[in-house]
């Protein structure tokens, strides 16, 4: 487990009114003394009641508000059958 400061955890808000959670670490590629060699790992899908036990714990949370319009729905229509 990492410490309070090497992790972070993510609220991703969408106007549908879903809410998704995550979780990012901070890594290191080669030591922790080279700071040109640390980055955010990929966010990790988590449980809601994980990210408000992690909050109340004092971790680092951050809130992100999507504001995507939503996707554009295609027809598909059948075609007419084919004579060979």
């Amino acid at each position: 487990m990492h410490s309070k400061q090497t992790v972070k955890y993510i609220c991703e808000s969408y106007p549908s009114g879903n809410d998704y959670y995550y979780k990012k670490e901070l890594i290191t590629h080669d030591s922790w003394e080279n700071v040109d060699s640390l980055s955010w790992s990929r966010a990790r899908p988590i449980s809601k009641s994980t990210f408000i036990k992690r909050k109340k714990e004092g971790y680092k949370i951050e809130y992100i508000v999507v504001s995507k319009p939503p996707a554009e729905v295609i027809p598909f229509r059948k075609s007419d059958q084919i004579v060979n």
